[in-house]
């Protein structure tokens, strides 16, 4: 909103500066001062609120050390990551690019299947909470309406390098926009992959339904990453602090992505309107840090699932939005991990009950966290690891790029 105004006041020249918000770098801190000053003082008062309306937490006893104590820790804190968000979102950004409409629906989307399987564990005293085939209806909902927008909305093109010899100097320059729907894949030379040309190996004819495997690649794209998040939000700061890395890393390449110098220069694929994304993961990492805040060892709130399914929903958007999506496994290897952790646990202990009788675990519980936990490791520690493999991977997936 206020872009839209000083946008105004620059045409009608009615206030000196007013043009300073056209720029990305300006909107994209003014969005993340104001995220974060949003969690910081309203933060507070938001747990409060929700503890005097007894929304704590309801804890099994697991045998975890510290887990007892936690009882009663309000939940639901997702809503302060959620309002820090949409308000700089809403002020700073171009709300009519296509990019900014997706993720705020995927925000909105997500926040209410997350708010009403909290509702549900607090308020009706059930502790499964919604049931998972609704979850999984709600998240295959959302990369139907999400990949359906990206697939044939106009507004969602890239730009493709043209490479020119004239008298022996090769002169690079972009094409028009075009709507392939290409991705970035790592460690190869060619790094691109059309969805649209998957199917043409059976037919040519095949090419425009390219969407039959795009938008199931969306579907399993926002599951995985949002029951990722899920899962890793277990122990106080994990889930918050290990998005963070992830979240500021896609905005470097959201940053590059959108613009065509550097695109160029570190060779990216440029994505036209794209730029807009940082504005909006300056307001999304404002909003974590300033969560982590009242989150981090001993917490005084925790997010639910009205933040964990948030935050996979919009990491997982982010990257196929700027075509990055390949490198989730890498980039959010601490999601993955405790993913892989909970389906080689049941998967293992299932098999072998079934072949012995006796089911056997391989890890001590998980998700993989919790596997630490058991062996004694003091949660601050495993949250303090957990970040540094993060780090190491966020470093690892930029480097990718780079390696073919």
């Amino acid at each position: 909103m206020i872009y839209y105004l000083f946008e105004f006041l620059e045409k009608s020249q009615d206030l000196a500066g007013a043009g300073l918000l056209k720029y990305i770098s300006v909107r994209s801190a003014a969005s993340f001062i104001l995220a974060l000053s949003i969690g910081l003082i309203f933060g507070k008062r938001i747990i409060n609120k929700l503890r005097s309306l007894q929304i704590g937490e309801s804890v099994r006893d697991l045998g975890l050390h510290g887990q007892v104590e936690k009882a009663g820790t309000p939940t639901m804190g997702g809503i302060i990551i959620i309002i820090s968000t949409l308000v700089p979102v809403l002020l700073f950004t171009k709300l009519f690019n296509i990019y900014i409409v997706i993720l705020v629906t995927t925000t909105l989307w997500m926040g209410c299947i997350g708010f009403l399987d909290d509702y549900i564990k607090v308020f009706k005293k059930n502790k499964e909470g919604l049931k998972g085939r609704f979850k999984v209806m709600g998240q295959i909902g959302l990369g139907l309406i999400v990949g359906a927008m990206l697939y044939f909305n106009e507004e969602v093109t890239v730009r493709e390098k043209i490479t020119d010899n004239i008298e022996n100097v090769s002169k690079t320059t972009f094409g028009e926009p075009t709507k392939d729907m290409i991705t970035t894949v790592p460690f190869f030379k060619h790094n691109q992959l059309d969805y649209s040309e998957i199917l043409t190996f059976i037919s040519d004819d095949l090419k425009s339904y390219g969407w039959l495997i795009f938008i199931p690649m969306v579907i399993l794209i926002i599951t995985a990453v949002s029951n990722g998040a899920n899962l890793t939000d277990g122990i106080d700061g994990l889930a918050a602090g290990t998005s963070t890395i992830v979240v500021v890393t896609l905005g470097v390449f959201a940053w590059v992505s959108g613009n065509i110098i550097y695109s160029d220069y570190l060779d990216v694929m440029y994505i036209p309107n794209s730029g807009e994304i940082v504005v909006f993961i300056s307001a999304f990492a404002g909003a974590l840090i300033g969560f982590l805040w009242y989150n981090s060892y001993p917490a005084q709130v925790f997010m639910g699932d009205t933040g964990s399914l948030t935050i996979g929903g919009i990491i997982a958007v982010i990257a196929i939005s700027i075509r990055k999506e390949l490198l989730i496994p890498i980039l959010a290897g601490v999601f993955l991990m405790e993913n892989l952790s909970v389906i080689l646990q049941v998967g293992y202990f299932k098999y072998t009950k079934k072949k012995s009788g006796v089911g056997k675990r391989i890890f001590l519980m998980a998700p993989l966290h919790h596997h630490f936990q058991k062996k004694g490791f003091h949660e601050s520690k495993i949250v303090t690891r957990f970040l540094i493999v993060s780090i190491l991977l966020a470093v690892i997936t930029v480097v990718t790029l780079k390696i073919r």
